[in-house]
């Protein structure tokens, strides 16, 4: 029987070990540090609601944490697209006057591998902003850190709730140094070849209605533009 209790207590050692391992890897990138921070070149930062009750539509499968908004929007049932999630929110600038309007698809990618720290997410954004025309932004993002420090200690409470304040930057790819591609579909930006990061501001966060509180942010890295295009533009 000693021997017994002797191999379940090092059953239960080492899967606390593995999974704390797991958890805490000091090899997996905790990305709280934007690229663009040490950029030299003109930079476009707008600011949304993250939290879907703010926003002006969300929608997926209805059967996950994050409750679709408004209350009887149709839902993502389909099995193509059960696990894509769709969001329309307003954008503000850095003044935070309502700048544009950002429509964003998001999938849950095949590529993730919870033992390498990726919780990886595909998606896209179409961002309109009347004074200066549309972007399009392709990016991979990285949801660990968010995972590990938001949710999991939530449904760890008593209380079934989290309140804190996180901040990461979830943009880990395609680009170099996990920035996004972003190009220019209209207006003064139509054309134009750009890196863009997105990073997310959590404070409150329930296992049973989602992420409460929330801020997101789009910063783009704008190119230097030409006299030659000036002169184009102006024409």
């Amino acid at each position: 029987m000693r021997y017994v209790i002797s191999l379940l207590l090092g059953i239960v050692i080492g899967i606390a070990l593995f999974v704390g391992g797991l958890l805490y890897n000091p090899l997996f990138e905790d990305r709280s540090v934007s690229p663009l921070s040490v950029s030299n070149a003109e930079i476009m930062s707008l600011g949304f609601s993250a939290a879907p009750s703010d926003t002006i539509v969300y929608s997926n499968d209805g059967e996950s944490a994050d409750k679709p908004h408004p209350e009887k929007v149709l839902q993502l049932w389909e099995a193509p697209i059960r696990s894509s999630n769709v969001m329309a929110t307003v954008l503000f600038d850095a003044r935070g006057r309502a700048a544009g309007v950002g429509i964003k698809f998001s999938s849950r990618s095949e590529r993730t591998s919870l033992f390498d720290g990726q919780a990886l997410v595909d998606s896209v954004w179409h961002v309109y902003l009347p004074e200066r025309g549309s972007v399009f932004i392709q990016q991979s993002e990285n949801f660990w850190s968010y995972l590990r420090d938001v949710v999991l200690p939530a449904y760890r409470s008593p209380a079934n709730n989290w309140k804190g304040q996180w901040m990461g930057h979830t943009t880990a790819g395609p680009h170099a140094l996990g920035m996004a591609a972003a190009s220019g579909g209209s207006g003064v930006l139509q054309g134009l070849e750009m890196n863009a990061v997105e990073s997310l501001t959590a404070t409150a966060y329930s296992t049973a209605k989602g992420l409460l509180s929330a801020e997101g942010r789009l910063v783009i890295e704008l190119p230097v533009v030409t006299e030659e295009r000036d002169s184009v533009d102006t024409e």
